[in-house]
Order: C-alpha cells, then structure tokens, then sequence
C-alpha cells in the first residue's frame, strides 16, 4: 500500500527573501529616469536629433518597465503571507522581468522604425545643445546602474554559462525582476553612448546618416538583450528545471542503496535556489517517506518535499 509524505511548509510558503533594498533602489532609478526621458524627447524634438529623440521614446517605455519591476516587488511582498499562493509569491517577480523584456524588444522595435524612416526624411540637428543633452542623459543611466548594484552585473556575464558543478544556470541565484530593470537601464545607457558618437560624426565629419545608423545599431543590441531575458525568465515560468544538476542528484540520491528506484520525479523552482521536490519512490525495502526525505536533507536546495513510497516484491 502506498505512503506518502509531505514536508511541513513554512508558514507563510514563502522560499525567497525578496529585495527590499532592489526595490527602493528601482523607485530611485524611476524618478530619474522619468525626469531625463522628459528632458531627451523635448531636446530631440526641438533640437531635430532622431537618436535623441528615440532614446527619449524608448526612455519612456523603460520607465514603465521599471513600474512594472517595482510593482512586481510590492506584490511579491504583499501577498507573501497569502495562503493561496501554494507555492509563494517569487514567480510574481518573475512575471515582471518578464513582462519588462517584452517592453525591451518593443523598444527595439520602434527605435529601428523611426530611424529607418530618417534616413528618408532627414532633419537638421543643432548638434551643440543635443549633445549636452545626451551626456547628461548617459550620467544618469551610469548613475541609475549603479544603484541597480552589481549583482546584475554579474547575472549578465553568467548568462550563458553552462550549469557548472555549483549548479550555476542561467537563472541561478539571481534576481531575473532586477535583472530586467538593468537591462533596461544598459539600454539606455548604450543608445545614449550612440546618439553621442552619431551627433560627433555629424558635428565635425558631416554625416549626417550616421545618426539614424546608430539608432539601428541600439535597436538590434536592444533586441537581443531582449530574447535573452525572455529566454531565462520563460525557463523559471514554465518549470523547465528537469534539466537543472539538482534532478540527477535527487536520483542518485535516492538510488544509492540499490533497493529503491526512483519511478516518477518532478522538480520546480520556487525561489532564487530553492526548488520544490516531488517524487514516487519504489523499493524493495520497508521504508518510509520520512526515511527519504531525511536523506534529501544533504540537498539545501529542497525547500519542498513530496514523497510517496510504493513497496515492491
């Protein structure tokens, strides 16, 4: 006859700490960008530069995507306690890293339209008062990253990294919500740092083409920061974790006395690091599911557990 056996769960089912500092960090970076994104698109305007402009533009979809990662945080913390989320509330902030990159390649989207069409339609530029303009606006992407911290910036050299012996993965221990606001801010930093080079070209080479070519270029870097977060943040929302170091060790873990087997396992991710385990164990020993779980103890990981046990002739 079957057993089962299943962990107690905290209190609040709440398996990641969150980021209270991220999330003061991100209202701060809300306002300044707000504040730069008015001044670009009225100097863009009245000033003709197109990559002023767009980044301008594209600053205001940041902005929004930076209300999404602050909302996401104060939800995630709201409803942290909140019973009917069986699993906490850590997707929450994974939903808005997501929702943010698809603001990000939006962004793309419309900064490579608008500077096609320039180089149809090209204005006359007063260089001078743009290019002010821009360093000031990429002052205040330098500051905004900065305080975004350097645990993205970490994230974002790690991405691509196959899991390594620690476990690392393209999502491991990172904030995928602030993770997204980063990216937003490197956007506009990296369009701002292209306006600049376009405007110098046009101020003492005369080319004029050069301003809507960078907008093209900070469309297309913009686009694959953009399927790159949306490829992370897709794995933690859609479970594909079987792959994850942790579901061959949770085997080996179970199989090593050469009695049991393990016949049907599923492991999900409920925080940052910690994952939710859920497994039918068959053996040919008398043994409990408490007997597994406690070897699963060595797996700091686990901070859900499910076993049932079938005993077998």
């Amino acid at each position: 006859m079957p057993a089962s056996d299943l962990t107690p769960p905290p209190e609040s089912h709440r398996f990641d700490s969150g980021s209270p500092v991220a999330e003061r960090n991100t209202w701060r970076v809300i306002g300044l960008s707000a504040s730069m994104m008015v001044v670009e698109i009225v100097a863009g305007w009245w000033y003709g530069s197109m990559a002023l402009l767009a980044d301008g533009w594209h600053m205001s979809t940041h902005v929004a995507a930076l209300g999404i990662t602050a909302g996401a945080y104060w939800l995630a913390r709201r409803y942290a306690h909140d019973q009917r989320f069986a699993f906490g509330t850590f997707k929450i902030e994974v939903l808005g890293g997501f929702a943010s990159a698809i603001l990000l390649g939006l962004v793309s989207l419309l900064v490579v339209v608008e500077s096609l069409e320039r180089f149809f339609v090209p204005r006359s530029i007063q260089y001078d008062h743009t290019l002010i303009v821009a360093v000031i606006g990429l002052l205040v992407n330098l500051v905004s990253a900065w305080l975004l911290g350097d645990e993205t910036h970490a994230a974002l050299h790690g991405h691509d990294h196959d899991h390594d012996h620690d476990h690392d993965s393209p999502h491991e221990h990172h904030d995928l919500n602030l993770r997204a606001a980063y990216l937003h801010v490197l956007a506009d930093a990296a369009t701002s740092v292209l306006a600049i080079v376009a405007l110098l070209g046009g101020k003492y080479g005369n080319w004029g083409w050069l301003d809507p070519l960078m907008g093209v270029v900070g469309s297309a870097l913009i686009g694959l920061w953009s399927i790159s977060l949306i490829r992370v943040t897709s794995i933690v929302l859609l479970d594909r974790e079987m792959d994850h170091p942790l579901v061959s060790e949770i085997r080996k873990t179970i199989e090593a006395d050469g009695q049991s087997q393990v016949s049907d396992l599923h492991v999900w991710r409920v925080g940052r690091s910690r994952f939710a385990c859920l497994a039918l164990i068959e053996t040919r020993e008398p043994r409990t599911a408490a007997d597994y779980r406690q070897q699963l103890r060595a797996h700091e990981e686990l901070a859900h557990i499910t076993i049932e046990v079938v005993q077998t002739a």
